[in-house]
């Protein structure tokens, strides 16, 4: 996944969750933060930022917020690329061998999964959480309490009882990564049902990723520590 047009900045506020004012070749521009969450340990004033530039006249902004230092750190915070960067997994043949059918955005029960795949020998359904929150090189998720995401997790374990496979893939925006983690801390739940769906079946795995101002494509596997 490439973005087309990428400046340098320096980051100086975020007046609300979706816009944030950063410095671009000695001008305060106002950006779109592409992620909502808090990001309070990315976005601190003086981070060197990366906006891509979007030439649409009908847009409020003229850039995306995409991406962030956090010191020896280059960390992706667009929340729609994790999903972009893993459909691109699949298509590659990456994740499994023989996929015939992949389907985005496929609504199971009460939930809405990012992707249901058919290959020769399964049929499953798949969620994917982007994770940008790190400390002392361990990835941690969820950074805010997330009642959705403890609903996706039950509803993948009722796709194992009847006979889907089901898989939960946590995409950790950046390198340089020991291990994954619940963040127990900010939403014990969370952690709590992950090991509980795990029991019954749910595959759960983490991915690192190759990150540059301009581009992320998934990488290696990444140990999860429950």
């Amino acid at each position: 996944m490439r973005y087309g047009n990428i400046h340098k900045g320096v980051f100086i506020n975020r007046p609300n969750r979706f816009i944030a004012e950063v410095e671009i070749n000695g001008r305060t521009e106002i950006c779109h933060v592409k992620n909502t969450g808090r990001c309070k340990e990315l976005l601190v004033p003086g981070a060197t930022v990366y906006a891509n530039y979007v030439d649409n006249p009908s847009r409020s902004t003229k850039y995306d917020l995409v991406a962030v230092e956090k010191g020896s750190l280059l960390i992706n915070m667009d929340s729609q690329a994790p999903n972009r960067v893993y459909k691109e997994f699949l298509v590659q043949g990456s994740f499994l061998d023989d996929i015939t059918n992949i389907r985005a955005e496929s609504k199971y029960g009460d939930s809405r999964f990012d992707f249901y795949i058919e290959s020769s020998v399964e049929k499953a359904f798949i969620e994917v959480k982007g994770v940008t929150l790190e400390e002392d090189g361990i990835a941690l998720f969820p950074d805010a309490p997330t009642v959705r995401g403890v609903k996706h997790l039950n509803e993948l374990a009722k796709c194992i009882s009847e006979g889907y496979e089901a898989y939960v893939i946590f995409v950790i925006q950046m390198k340089g990564i020991t291990h994954f983690t619940p963040n127990n801390k900010t939403h014990a739940a969370f952690g709590k049902v992950l090991g509980n769906v795990m029991a019954m079946g749910v595959k759960a795995m983490a991915f690192d990723c190759e990150v540059t101002p301009n581009e992320m494509r998934i990488d290696e596997p990444i140990p999860i520590k429950l």
